[in-house]
């Protein structure tokens, strides 16, 4: 194992975690909220908007559930990842996903719940499925592309009917194994979009082109169109794991998710020692329904290292 490779693992996993952290108190706030309270960029996580200074959102409590089942079950054993999901949304998080509430606690089995949602409501392309992809595209990362987005469907699956979620999954999947390679992920578009579904390829095309912008958005950024291409554009336009972060934060809107996603690519990117210690010293995960167990840094860091050493 190269440990290059376990850093960009290690940034991919904690990046997320930070990113989701740092973004929560902004969530739903305006445009440049984040430079505006901190105009060097980098500044000590406070705590708002219900979150704990340092507090991870679902999007990492979901992460880490996905991480502990893969670690666990030996791959992919979706009844046991339901299961968990379950047992946490059914302890009262500080936040959940409308539409994965609905899903988990519709009673249905584990192969009908998404489904059925999305044959009522129609519409399911929200990014809950994405903002808790960096521990799975860590694991599958070193299987190659077609089982890393295969596998990114598949979870997405479990909560958000809509093929368009599943494929926005895979190409972030197929992104972070780019990026943990040593290569580009940027670069990577192109040959990531040929592996999309033909139906949904034009659709996902627009927001991962150069010159797309968040500015160009049809949608808000919950969607998970203009989430994962906030993230790409947010990497394309900055140098650093800290810049990207705060260009996410700064576009408003769903930030802890944004920022979230942008987190993990730019983590696999940049490295777990790009990310400033500031935001890594008050991190912490705590998962309902889990009794009292809270995830730090240390914690995160080793799921990282299990995920690369699984997964290979």
């Amino acid at each position: 194992m190269h440990t290059d490779r376990t850093q960009r693992a290690i940034g991919a996993v904690l990046g997320s975690a930070v990113g989701d952290a740092l973004g929560a108190p902004f969530e739903f706030g305006e445009p440049g909220a984040y430079t505006a309270r901190f105009p060097d960029g980098i500044g000590e996580p406070r705590a708002g908007g219900g979150w704990d200074r340092g507090e991870a959102t679902d999007d990492t409590q979901m992460a880490v559930l996905t991480a502990r089942s893969l670690l666990e079950r030996d791959g992919l054993d979706l009844p046991d990842l339901f299961r968990r999901f379950q047992r946490w949304a059914a302890a009262d998080p500080k936040d959940i996903g409308l539409q994965t509430e609905d899903v988990l606690g519709s009673g249905l089995p584990w192969d009908r719940a998404a489904a059925a949602h999305f044959e009522v409501n129609g519409r399911a392309a929200g990014n809950g499925g994405l903002m808790r992809a960096a521990p799975s595209a860590v694991y599958f990362a070193g299987r190659g592309r077609t089982a890393t987005m295969d596998a990114a469907r598949r979870l997405t699956a479990l909560t958000h009917g809509d093929p368009a979620a599943w494929e926005g999954t895979a190409l972030f999947h197929e992104l972070v194994r780019t990026a943990l390679d040593g290569g580009d992920p940027l670069a990577a578009v192109p040959d990531a979009l040929a592996a999309v579904t033909a139906a949904h390829r034009d659709r996902w095309a627009v927001v991962l082109a150069p010159d797309w912008h968040p500015g160009l958005a049809t949608e808000f950024n919950g969607a998970v169109w203009p989430c994962l291409g906030s993230a790409l554009w947010a990497l394309r336009t900055t140098g650093s794991y800290a810049a990207a972060v705060c260009a996410a934060i700064d576009l408003g809107g769903d930030t802890d998710t944004v920022a979230a996603v942008t987190g993990g690519l730019a983590g696999a990117v940049h490295g777990a020692p790009a990310i400033p210690e500031a935001w890594v010293r008050p991190l912490h995960v705590p998962l309902p329904g889990f009794g009292d167990t809270v995830l730090r840094v240390p914690e995160l860091t080793a799921l990282a290292g299990e995920l690369v050493r699984s997964g290979s």
